[in-house]
């Protein structure tokens, strides 16, 4: 497995990791206990590691001539819960 691969396969795992910390300990912290310090920091965490999933996608797609739609898939997990998961298990492992 390439280099570039890899490291698109670790961004994805932390950039799915903070997006389900945000939405299941920070959002509950926030609106159940009050704490809205928890959303800024984890929000912010989360931002720039998806800015960098994202830029992560174009750099790999492009290295590894991807079609356009499993760039697009990717990019669409990354939205979705356990988005970059699925996508690691069913599009990367696959080949």
């Amino acid at each position: 497995m390439s280099k570039s691969i890899q490291f698109f396969r670790y961004i994805g795992f932390a950039e799915g990791l903070s997006f389900l910390i945000l939405l299941f300990i920070a959002m509950p912290l926030k609106y159940i206990f009050d704490i809205p310090t928890a959303v800024s920091i984890v929000g912010s965490i989360h931002g720039g590691l998806f800015i960098l999933f994202i830029i992560t996608i174009l750099y790999v797609a492009t290295e590894h001539k991807w079609p356009f739609s499993k760039a697009l898939l990717a990019a669409i997990s990354s939205i979705v819960p356990f988005g970059p998961f699925l996508f690691d298990a069913r599009i990367l492992r696959k080949g």
